[in-house]
């Protein structure tokens, strides 16, 4: 897959700047331009379109000094420009960059952010990406299975997202994570439990929350006597 070509619109100089070095730095994009306002961003994107080389993201101010964030979305998607749009935001925002989801934002950034927040972003946008792009989305039919789109779309949401349940600690957590993405394959709660050290309820407690956040695949692992036992899966390339 060629690079992901990324306009930044962002009407404060030095923001823009950090913005276009953040994606500079990240494999697999590009910084296509960047715009001041919402009428710059619109003409560069319909100049890019016009000369086959069209814009696949736009890390969006939502608070520019001549158009609103979702009103420049609007614009995008009447004129035929479906580049996606990661908007970026403060947090009283939030219930406007929800309702947005229909004009194209995938994902969001609460100012302030840091590097790290910023890259695990547009990572997982890459990820999402490269997953509907895949052969393997297509094996079997003439497009992508209901397993495929879920997949991919999980892959936008981080664990983070979702509130850390009573009794789980962000150390385990990331023990677990980190533990599933060295795995080639498929493992259970009883694997994870061996290799951790923990008790097999607390390792499928971490597993299942992975699940729920899309960060694991869960499926049912079938040959054993009993009852099938949860298999998981990391559901997304390593960083």
């Amino acid at each position: 897959m060629s690079n992901i070509r990324v306009l930044v619109v962002e009407d404060e100089p030095i923001a823009a700047a950090a913005h276009a070095a953040y994606v500079g730095r990240l494999e697999g994009f590009t910084v296509a331009g960047a715009a001041p306002d919402g009428h710059s961003a619109l003409r560069l994107m319909t100049e890019f379109a016009a000369a086959g080389t069209p814009v696949d993201l736009v890390l969006l101010d939502m608070n520019l000094p001549d158009l609103h964030g979702l009103d420049i979305a609007r614009r995008m998607r009447a004129a035929g420009l479906f580049a996606d749009i990661i908007a970026i935001t403060a947090v009283r925002e939030l219930t406007i960059v929800r309702s947005a989801v229909a004009i194209g934002v995938v994902q969001y950034l609460i100012k302030p952010f840091t590097y790290a927040t910023f890259a695990d972003k547009l990572t997982s946008y890459r990820h999402f990406r490269e997953q509907l792009a895949s052969p393997a989305a297509g094996q079997g039919g003439p497009g992508a299975s209901q397993s495929d789109v879920d997949q991919a779309f999980a892959s936008l949401r981080a664990p983070s997202e979702l509130p850390l349940p009573k009794g789980l600690a962000t150390s385990t957590l990331e023990s677990v994570q980190d533990f599933m993405k060295q795995q080639p394959g498929a493992v259970s709660a009883s694997e994870v439990m061996d290799a951790l050290g923990m008790s097999r309820v607390t390792a499928r407690r971490y597993l299942e929350y992975l699940a729920d956040a899309g960060t694991v695949t869960r499926t049912a692992r079938y040959g054993t006597p009993g009852r099938p036992e949860n298999e998981y899966r990391w559901a997304r390339p390593a960083s």
